[in-house]
């Protein structure tokens, strides 16, 4: 009788527990080594603790890799159909809302997490929390793994699901990349997406707080690069919310190859045009000529943009008259409000990402198995590899699909 071949995954996030579940279904002895005190710690993080689980819009165009045909691949394999069958048989009811996000129906991230875990328990798959692995070697017998107290850990085949760089505080510190090259594996090197932007600008500390429904566009040398739109928040380090998160990755981008910084460009108006607003600006004067400039604007522009929109638009003796306003300064408020030109520093640390950009060179993975190419026996899942996506449950859905690949062929 063949023995059970036994499996290690190292790595206790999203596609790590989803990659042991798998595998002890299949038959395998399944060790879970996590570095935390606990298992599943950026699951509870996740979709402001609210888990977005999945997209029923799952375009490929969401995900970022140097190669999308790999991403097809694995998705072709386990989609959003079966990553909702995934979940119900193990207990989570599901409901869509805007933008086709997925979420389980008790809007808890804990509720995925205790879900999981439960599966884990009734598996009988190992937990071994507080194991750091530090380095792998590769006998004829299988893999032997170093923990950092000391330990060795022994398995016929082994599953990295370390994670990215991303949230350090929550269990993925880049340890895996430093494991996957020993192994001969080809990092594409990591930055930060999903992350808030810092910018150069005199005003942050002013509208710290401020939030308005908006369009932002990244701009390098004059072409627009990205736009989004939703609901803009200025911070004192600079800019976030929605819109901005779904720009950082191709600003990390730009910032890494690029010499020259890109800059934003923020519509305040994407709705109305420059006559509209044109017409709607003449009329609020013309109603009550008398008023200060900056007075007239209160009721069409949060009252603690006005000062800083005025001076942006190169406006000096704020205290005048509406009557006294040229058309030349109307059309310089026209275009600060309409294309509202910020230079960009950079992109905050790991520490406030929510994913990765980068890692693990796809092109020496099976994605059919998600089997590495170069070291039989050595599966990847997760954020480790060079896959980001989107906000709105694409990184998670990559999560799931990757895990449950790397675990059902490794345990094969």
């Amino acid at each position: 009788m063949r023995k059970k071949s036994r499996i290690i995954v190292i790595g206790g996030g999203a596609s790590g527990l989803v990659a042991a579940i798998m595998a002890r279904r299949n038959g395998s002895e399944v060790v879970i080594l996590e570095r935390m005190d606990r298992v599943g710690k950026k699951i509870l993080a996740s979709g402001n603790g609210r888990c977005n689980l999945t997209n029923s819009d799952m375009n490929l165009n969401r995900f970022h890799t140097s190669c999308p045909k790999f991403v097809a691949e694995v998705l072709n394999h386990f989609d959003v159909h079966h990553t909702l069958q995934f979940f119900e048989k193990i207990g989570i009811s599901y409901t869509i809302q805007d933008g086709g996000k997925i979420y389980p129906m008790s809007l808890q991230a804990s509720s995925v997490l205790d879900v999981l875990r439960y599966e884990i328990e009734r598996l009988g798959v190992e937990e071994i929390c507080e194991a750091e692995v530090i380095e792998i070697k590769k006998n004829n017998q299988g893999f032997i793994l170093f923990l950092k107290d000391g330990r060795k850990i022994f398995g016929d085949k082994v599953i990295i699901a370390t994670g990215g760089k991303s949230a350090p505080n929550l269990g993925s510190n880049g340890s895996g990349y430093d494991l996957a090259i020993s192994l001969g594996h080809r990092i594409i090197h990591p930055f930060p997406a999903l992350v808030q932007l810092t910018l150069d600008a005199w005003f942050l500390k002013r509208l710290k707080g401020v939030k308005f429904e908006g369009r932002v566009s990244v701009i390098k040398n004059s072409d627009t690069i990205q736009m989004e739109n939703g609901e803009i928040l200025f911070t004192e380090y600079g800019i976030s919310g929605p819109p901005i998160l779904q720009l950082s990755r191709k600003v990390g981008e730009l910032l890494m190859h690029g010499k020259v910084n890109p800059y934003l460009s923020i519509d305040s108006y994407p709705d109305l045009s420059e006559a509209e607003l044109n017409t709607m600006i003449y009329a609020r004067f013309s109603r009550c000529p008398e008023k200060p400039i900056e007075f007239s604007f209160v009721g069409m522009i949060n009252k603690r943009l006005i000062p800083v929109i005025l001076k942006e638009a190169k406006i000096e003796d704020t205290k005048r008259s509406c009557s006294k306003m040229s058309s030349t300064e109307i059309k310089s408020i026209i275009n600060t409000l309409k294309d509202w030109k910020i230079p960009i520093k950079g992109t905050r640390s790991w520490m406030q990402s929510q994913v990765t950009a980068g890692g693990i060179d796809v092109a020496d993975i099976n994605p059919n198995t998600m089997e590495s190419k170069l070291i039989k026996g050595l599966y990847f899942a997760g954020e480790i590899v060079d896959v980001d996506g989107d906000c709105g449950g694409f990184n998670l859905q990559w999560a799931w699909s990757s895990g449950h690949i790397a675990g059902e062929n490794a345990s094969k």
